[in-house]
């Protein structure tokens, strides 16, 4: 007797049918990021020339690498302190609100920085953006809320976009507009405000476009949280749960009839922050730290490596070039995660595509040294020019990371209506991390510069943080879906 094949065919054979991306609003969160992007992008080029025109090293060109991650670690010692705050409250009282402060505090710190002729000053305002900057954890959370699980992987494909395009352009602005008076005397020879701040033209274009993406989200987001409590109360609410964990606290989904609170009420509260710190959460964490410290330690310390004298150990690169070189790197990786990563994410899984990403920061490492190598032989030979491309090669492989952390972290998440704690969690450990790394790995190459030290001490720092990487992700399991059960 033949059976019918479509009461045979088991459900969990049939295709997955995946959720469209709500575009509506996903354009919106990609908008609103390029301005956080451009921010580093801008700086990277220049800041090292900063360093030398303030006087603060003295003269002294084996300092520079030192007061350059002093500089970079003040940013992210005030978002450590801060992105926690920010990434609960945006459970309590709304995304839309925060991500508006943080447009607010890049437009006015990059303004702040250009105007500093101090190194005091160009901290404070590294530092005031720093703190009220929780945009990282935030806008995670927003594209969690507006998508699922079939189409989550596919919009962590596009998140590196603005970025990319960050990477493209900020290194362009920053190398190309610094000293405009110097550059381009028949343009801005005759301003006297670029003569007096002549690293003011390149931080106004940052803070331009937090400002464009500040009245876009005002007029066009609509909030991903829904707080029908008013947000008084809700801050109240938050406070006081801060104060006293047992304190019952407004729910972002709350029911109006205490009488019909159930067990779905409660899923849908957001949790303490104790309540928040499972297993799972601190597994992820510690992956995500690990590959933070090395990835901004590798930043750091690349664009001293290109500016850095051949004789000392880098390779003599000007500003304009190392911008060329940083925003064509920036092109390839955005490119390959916006058109590869889904793709890869469904063959492979989000654990094995981390474990290869971080394991690809060995040779990333080993690079450094050879190259340097090559070119007090030879120049910057051909062959020197191929290992550059090669060790940008090798990073596209550890860019991928972020967004198969950004599946584990929400998979990990307690439940939906705690996304934003636990991606604050992750990130104010990850910003730790970020403070230490920069000032760490630069001092650390600026020692290694020094007369009679070690020329390779900065590389095995560099060595001993990838494998610590490699191992934080063998806890992972190979796909992030074995961890979420809400």
């Amino acid at each position: 007797m033949r059976q019918d094949p479509d009461e045979e065919t088991p459900l969990l054979q049939q295709p997955i049918v995946k959720t469209p991306l709500p575009w509506d609003q996903f354009w919106i969160i990609l908008f609103l990021q390029f301005p956080d992007s451009l921010v580093f992008q801008t700086l990277a080029p220049f800041t090292p020339q900063l360093i030398r025109d303030i006087g603060v090293t003295n003269g002294n060109e084996s300092q520079v690498g030192h007061y350059v991650g002093i500089l970079q670690s003040s940013y992210y010692t005030a978002q450590a302190l801060t992105i926690l705050y920010w990434s609960q409250l945006s459970d309590h009282i709304g995304r839309k609100p925060l991500i508006l402060t943080a447009l607010f505090a890049i437009a006015v710190s990059m303004f702040s920085f250009g105007l500093s002729k101090t190194f005091v000053g160009l901290v404070v305002s590294r530092i005031f953006c720093g703190a009220f900057n929780g945009s990282n954890g935030i806008v995670k959370s927003m594209v969690m809320d507006i998508t699922d699980t079939t189409n989550l992987p596919k919009a962590f494909g596009y998140m590196p976009l603005p970025w990319m395009l960050g990477a493209i352009i900020g290194p362009l602005i920053g190398g190309s507009l610094s000293r405009p008076a110097d550059r381009f005397p028949e343009i801005f020879g005759r301003s006297e405000l670029l003569k007096t701040y002549p690293y003011l033209l390149p931080c106004v274009v940052p803070a331009l476009f937090a400002s464009a993406a500040w009245l876009v989200t005002y007029s066009r987001f609509r909030e991903s949280v829904s707080t029908r409590a008013p947000p008084l109360r809700l801050i109240k609410g938050w406070l006081l749960q801060q104060s006293d964990p047992n304190f019952p606290v407004p729910s972002n989904n709350a029911l109006t009839n205490s009488a019909e609170a159930n067990s779905d009420e409660v899923s849908l509260r957001p949790l303490p922050l104790r309540a928040s710190l499972t297993p799972r959460v601190l597994t992820v964490t510690a992956s995500y730290v690990t590959m933070a410290v090395f990835y901004m330690a590798f930043n750091s310390i690349l664009p001293l490596f290109y500016a850095t004298p051949i004789e000392l150990g880098g390779l003599s690169l000007d500003p304009p070039l190392i911008g060329a070189i940083l925003s064509v790197s920036g092109i390839a990786h955005g490119a390959f995660q916006l058109l590869f990563y889904a793709c890869l994410h469904d063959h492979f899984g989000a654990g094995t595509i981390h474990t290869t990403g971080v394991s690809s920061g060995i040779p990333i490492v080993i690079l450094f040294p050879v190259i340097n190598a090559l070119a007090r032989v030879q120049g910057m030979s051909l062959a020197v020019w191929l290992c550059v491309a090669a060790q940008h090669v090798l990073t596209t492989s550890l860019m991928m990371c972020n967004p198969c952390l950004a599946l584990f972290i929400r998979a990990a998440a307690p439940n939906r209506a705690s996304l934003g704690a636990t991606n604050g969690i992750a990130q104010m450990v990850a910003a730790g991390a970020r403070m230490i790394a920069p000032a760490s790995a630069t001092s650390v190459f600026s020692y290694s510069m020094q007369e009679g030290h070690d020329a390779w001490l900065v590389y095995y720092f560099l060595m001993v943080i990838a494998f610590l990487a490699v191992g934080t992700s063998l806890l992972l399991p190979r796909d992030p879906s074995v961890w979420k059960d809400y």
